[in-house]
């Protein structure tokens, strides 16, 4: 299968660098989360005709979860999926059904993806640090999605046990921002456009941006073997666009060093995302996270995702970094 795959990848390289579109347009499905600003690349792409440009004719599905999203494109319900890692991502990858074939959003220092907070009673108490994360209640969408993993990273990097965490799964972000708003849970690990007002009203406090305490890769562009193998030139010119995309979003909010630093076609872009997300215009200027302009994988972090996860015996299935990224189509960045 392994041979089979680089082939593939050979032919998607091929496409990459400039084969022009087939003539009839071709239909792609794209699931993704209603997560706010980091998957624009894709709205971006759809609303200035890029995907058309490509000859495809994308149709985006929406999810309030990561899991249903892989779980379709495994079964063919979607073509490809820019998606959240999560255990159960990989527990399907795991099962040689999945590949990453581009990365998209991470968090970085001075972007605003995501962010843990305490509540207004937890805060007042002495919970204003992620120091003091340990022996509180943290309202979290799911037991191995991205933000049971982020309580694992702060808990390394600020030195508090994770055990002594009382984790709240309560299925949903919004379901977590309302949790730790309304004083059901001390804490909570949730992306920031859920945040915004609650933030600014102060019923919630701020314990750090994700990116400045603890970046790593947030998400990935998936798509099926079986769809790598009937399709690779869909997929090929789905992602030139979604490359273009990428890069319009990227050169719209990141200044020199990497650093958030909006440049003259942010409002462009904002105003791209806030129809087609529902987000408010100030909302997404407040929560913009990092894409990398070459849409590159974190590699060594997706090494470490799986690491935790078999720790934490959330993962069980055999699978790799390696073995996960289509060879010479996904640029590697460490």
């Amino acid at each position: 299968m392994t041979q089979r795959i680089a082939s593939i990848a050979a032919i998607i390289a091929l496409f990459l660098t400039g084969i022009d579109p087939a003539s009839a347009a071709t239909p792609i499905k794209v699931g993704l989360l209603r997560e706010g600003t980091l998957t624009a690349p894709i709205y971006i792409a759809k609303d200035k005709g890029y995907f058309a440009e490509e000859g495809i004719d994308c149709q985006i599905v929406p999810f309030d979860a990561a899991l249903p999203v892989a779980v379709a494109v495994v079964s063919g319900d979607l073509d490809v999926a820019v998606n959240g890692l999560t255990a159960g991502f990989y527990k399907l990858a795991s099962q040689g059904a999945l590949r990453i074939i581009a990365g998209y959003g991470r968090e970085a220092p001075t972007f605003r993806a995501q962010a843990a907070v305490a509540s207004k009673a937890a805060y007042a108490a002495g919970l204003t640090s992620p120091k003091a994360l340990g022996g509180h209640s943290v309202a979290i969408s799911q037991i191995g999605g991205a933000s049971h993993y982020i309580l694992g990273l702060l808990a390394d990097k600020y030195g508090f046990d994770l055990k002594t965490v009382q984790l709240m799964p309560v299925q949903t972000n919004p379901n977590a921002a309302t949790a730790v708003a309304g004083g059901r849970a001390d804490a909570a690990v949730v992306p920031g456009r859920y945040l915004v007002p609650a933030l600014n009203s102060g019923e919630v406090k701020l314990l750090t941006w994700i990116g400045d305490a603890t970046p790593y890769q947030l998400g990935a562009v998936i798509t099926s073997v079986q769809r790598l193998r009937s399709e690779p030139d869909a997929i090929a010119h789905f992602l030139v666009a979604y490359r273009k995309g990428v890069r319009d979003y990227h050169d719209a909010f990141t200044g020199p060093g990497e650093k958030r630093q909006d440049q003259p076609s942010a409002p462009e872009i904002v105003k791209i995302i806030a129809k087609d997300t529902g987000t408010p215009p100030e909302t997404v200027e407040d929560t913009i996270g990092y894409i990398d302009r070459d849409a590159a994988l974190d590699v060594a972090d997706i090494a470490r995702q799986i690491a935790w996860y078999k720790a934490q015996n959330l993962l069980t299935g055999d699978i790799t970094a390696e073995q996960l990224v289509v060879p010479g189509v996904v640029p590697a960045s460490h």
